[in-house]
C-alpha cells in the first residue's frame, strides 16, 4: 500500500462581499466550519489562477454584483491507498461528505514516503522489549 498527497479544487460561492480579501476570508471560514472538527487534517487555501495575457499568478477570486466565486484548494494525505486513483476517490469521498453541493476537481496526486513520528518510534521500541 502507498501513501499519497491529494490536492482538490473547489468553486465556492460567497454573497454580499465588496472586496476580494473579504470573499477569500468568508470562503475559507465557511469551508473550515464545514470541515472542522472531524476533518481538521484537511488544509484549506485559496487557489491560484494565471492571467491568460501576461501569465502572472493571482488569487482565484472573481467578483460581480457583490457576489464572488472563490477557487479553494483542499489538501489531504491519504495513507495506504492501492493506487493514485484510489487515493483520489478516498479524498473526494471524505471531503465531499462535508462539502455537499460543492463541485470538487482533482488537481494533483503525488506519492510520498511516510516518516515515523517520534511517538510512534517510542511505541515501537516499547513493543520490542
Amino acid at each position: 500500500m502507498t501513501n499519497f498527497h491529494v490536492v482538490l479544487e473547489a468553486a465556492w460561492l460567497v454573497r454580499d462581499v465588496k472586496t476580494a480579501d473579504d470573499a477569500i476570508g468568508v470562503a475559507i471560514s465557511e469551508a473550515g466550519k464545514r470541515l472542522n472538527p472531524k476533518l481538521d487534517f484537511v488544509e484549506v487555501d485559496v487557489g491560484t489562477t494565471y492571467c491568460p495575457a501576461c501569465n502572472e499568478p493571482f488569487g482565484s477570486v472573481f467578483i460581480a454584483a457583490n457576489t464572488a466565486l472563490v477557487g479553494l484548494i483542499f489538501e489531504m494525505k491519504v495513507f495506504d491507498a492501492e493506487s493514485a486513483e484510489h487515493a483520489e476517490r478516498i479524498a473526494k469521498s471524505v471531503i465531499g461528505k462535508s462539502l455537499r453541493d460543492i463541485p470538487l476537481k482533482v488537481v494533483e496526486v503525488t506519492e510520498f514516503e511516510r516518516t515515523v513520528e517520534k511517538g510512534e518510534r517510542q511505541k515501537g521500541k516499547e513493543k520490542e522489549k
